[in-house]
């Protein structure tokens, strides 16, 4: 990892809205799925797949690889455009989101799709699947340099099982686990902060004996600098609380919770009605609210 040049971050931010607009369109053609979660995930997704993983596309069983498990399932789109722009699959695809017979269903499916490293659904499992492969890595080859980046949502934070994970990788002191948490305040049928306060969220981390740093999500620099200060951690897991927007890109949806699981067409409609949500939602995208040229997309 490196230092990124603006350029570089520049290049980066593009990429990340590309990622964004393909989320809305395989949303609207799905008529299903969750629209929060990625978009506000989109700069982490690119910032992990464009920059800091070691993975290759054209052969996604490397062993060398590092590992994403994806705890909060219900975010794949955003993965699954990522993993399309990144090379995986032709982004094509990415329309058959939840059809029949798709390799990209509303939860990702380890043995349909090449890439995937853990199936998941159940919310607040993936920590525990992220810390049982690293510690299996370090009894198998203890000069590993794998990484096992565990992307959770705060709304899952409220499952126990997290906490028993938690407990167990500082115990261990498994410095190849780095966890990244959006903190985008809200859950399916709320604000976290009424469903289940979580604060003070650092110290409680900080306690299971884990380093802990907070990032702005949307900020792909702070997000890579973080990251490489977690990859020089030793003795200690490593976690990111990432301060995220939910539904990042496109204002009239952001911060609302109740588009943690609608699609454009089918979400609330006191700000856009829902026959025109998803061209206003792929119009503020384009031009990320009136503050970017077509032309930035060849237009």
């Amino acid at each position: 990892m490196h230092y990124l040049s603006d350029t570089e971050v520049h290049e980066l931010e593009i990429k990340a809205n590309e990622i964004r607009q393909s989320i809305i369109e395989m949303l609207v053609e799905a008529k299903s799925g969750h629209t929060a979660g990625p978009l506000g995930m989109a700069d982490i997704f690119t910032t992990l797949y464009f920059e800091v993983l070691k993975h290759n596309p054209k052969d996604p069983f490397w062993a060398e690889r590092d590992r994403v498990i994806l705890s909060n399932g219900h975010i794949c789109p955003g993965l699954y455009a990522t993993m399309a722009h990144a090379g995986y699959f032709p982004v094509e695809e990415l329309l058959t989101l939840r059809k029949f017979g798709s390799r990209l269903q509303g939860h990702p499916h380890r043995e349909t799709l090449p890439g995937i490293e853990t199936s998941s659904g159940p919310l607040g499992s993936g920590l525990s699947q992220a810390v049982g492969m690293a510690l299996a890595e370090r009894i198998d080859n203890p000069y590993s340099a794998k990484f096992f980046y565990c992307l959770m949502g705060d709304g899952e934070l409220d499952c126990g099982q997290i906490w028993e994970a938690m407990m167990l990788a500082g115990k261990e002191g498994l410095n190849n686990v780095v966890a990244i948490v959006d903190r985008n305040g809200i859950q399916i049928d709320g604000l976290t902060k009424d469903v289940m306060p979580l604060e003070p969220l650092r110290e409680k981390f900080e306690s299971f004996n884990w380093d802990v740093q907070e990032v702005d999500g949307h900020n792909i620099r702070a997000i890579n600098d973080a990251i490489g200060k977690a990859h020089a951690v030793y003795g200690q897991p490593s976690i990111i609380i990432a301060h995220t927007i939910p539904s990042k890109g496109v204002d009239v949806f952001e911060r609302d919770f109740r588009w943690h699981g609608n699609p454009p067409g089918l979400g609330p409609e006191d700000q856009v009605q829902k026959s025109e949500q998803a061209t206003v939602a792929l119009k503020k995208l384009r031009t990320l609210n009136g503050h970017l040229h077509m032309h930035e997309y060849g237009e």
